[in-house]
């Protein structure tokens, strides 16, 4: 068959999703499937296409995934909709200064230019993704540096602004961020996925690693059983909470099984 690059696939996997699913998706999740890297971190430049890839320190920290179980039912285009609103702060600021092409050129100096043009929730958008890009490269420094503290941090203001300025959390994400905040050997936590539900990402120290997840999903299922008994929940399907330590692992590959000679 043909061969592609790794970037090339990617891009391909984004066509796909926008032509037949009609969802105007980033390239994040495709270009991670593709471009992983044992034991590694990812950054991706969404412009460039540049894969730079950060080593975990896995005999000091470990990356654990929990899933909150909760789906909750959104209006399609949600995602279309923070895209717009995105696009018109960046249309507004060209005004002032022409070589912004998107929010990644813009400063929050230049972007509090704009506060009183643009509709609150539009500013909001675009306050989140200005201060998100500053966040992901000051990750990426922190990570080498091996500064969990740091980092932990970084994590918790992301996912603050992911839930007041980009507004995609919920109630049973918040929950688990503020569980894993309480606990030893944790350094951070935020939301992670398109959304909505779905799951938490816990930065936590490799020794403690178990035992978090463990009560995490102990603390959780007594919450989540008292949510459903209130009736408080609309419009949420529910699967089973579990939880893992996530093993960063190499790119989409083609295995060749080798037999034992």
């Amino acid at each position: 068959g043909k061969q592609l690059e790794q970037i090339t696939k990617a891009k391909s996997c984004q066509k796909a999703e926008h032509e037949w699913a009609d969802m105007p998706c980033g390239l994040m999740d495709q270009a991670i499937s593709v471009c992983g890297q044992p034991g590694h971190a990812m950054l991706l430049d969404c412009r460039t296409t540049e894969c730079r890839h950060y080593p975990l320190r896995l005999n000091e920290v470990q990356v654990l995934v929990i899933d909150s179980a909760a789906r909750h039912q959104l209006n399609e285009g949600e995602y279309a909709q923070r895209k717009a609103q995105c696009q018109s702060a960046v249309d507004a600021i060209k005004k002032r200064h022409p070589n912004v092409k998107s929010l990644r050129d813009c400063s929050e100096s230049e972007l509090a230019e704009i506060k009183s043009e643009v509709d609150p929730v539009t500013y909001k958008r675009a306050a989140h993704v200005v201060a998100e890009n500053k966040r992901c490269e000051e990750f990426a420094a922190r990570l080498t540096a091996g500064d969990w503290q740091a980092t932990g941090q970084l994590m918790y203001a992301s996912h603050a602004s992911l839930r007041d300025n980009f507004e995609v959390s919920t109630t049973e994400i918040d929950h688990i961020v503020e569980l894993a905040r309480k606990l030893p050997g944790v350094y951070g936590a935020r939301i992670t996925g398109g959304g909505f539900g779905g799951c938490v990402v816990v930065l936590v120290k490799t020794q403690d690693a178990v035992s978090v997840m463990d009560h995490i999903l102990s603390e959780y299922n007594i919450f989540l059983n008292k949510e459903k008994a209130s009736g408080s929940v609309h419009g949420v399907k529910f699967t089973v909470p579990a939880g893992f330590v996530a093993q960063a692992s190499e790119g989409a590959h083609v295995y060749v099984h080798k037999p034992f000679q």
